[in-house]
Order: C-alpha cells, then structure tokens, then sequence
C-alpha cells in the first residue's frame, strides 16, 4: 500500500497525521455521521482517492449504500451535474470491489 510506504519513510508525518485525526473526531458527531461529512467534503473538493477512502471507511463504520447515494443527491445542487455523477462513478469504483 503506497501509503504505507510513505509512512514508513516519514514516521513524523504519520505521527502528526494521527494526531490531527484523533483531533478532528473530538466532539459530538457519532462515526456514522463523520464518516458522511468526510465523504462531503472529499466530493467538494473533487478528491477521488479521497472519495475511496471515505466510501471505505464510511462502509466499515455500518454506512448503507442508499445513505452514501444520497450524500451525492445532496452535493448535486453545489458541486454541480457532471461532478456528481463523476463521484458516483468513484462511489461504485468502491462498491464492485465488496
């Protein structure tokens, strides 16, 4: 995994990037709920390897299908037509492979 590669050749940044995660989760959302904001914000900023993630992560935390779906539903009207329908494709990207 390239990430795990990087990490093990610059453990500070790993180390920092733990801290800012376990930072960022402090306060009252639940880990469903992070983990559909974490896949807005990847969607916003047109982050494809982002989208996986959170999909991945979203889906571990007891995500549906139907509730990722609508997060695209939603972005539609801001991120616009041909965005949403490019991370619906990185969506299913994620969903054929489960």
């Amino acid at each position: 995994m390239k990430y795990q590669d990087f990490i093990k050749r610059f453990p500070g940044l790993g180390e920092a990037w733990d801290r800012i995660h376990a930072a960022e989760a402090e306060g009252p959302l639940d880990a469903r709920t992070i983990r559909l904001v974490k896949l807005a914000v990847a969607m916003g900023a047109h982050r494809e390897g982002a989208v996986h993630s959170a999909v991945r992560k979203a889906l571990r935390a007891g995500v549906t299908r139907e509730e990722l779906e609508q997060v695209v539903a939603l972005a539609t009207s801001t991120v616009g037509m041909p965005s949403a329908v490019a991370v619906y494709t990185w969506i299913q990207d994620v969903m054929v492979k489960i």
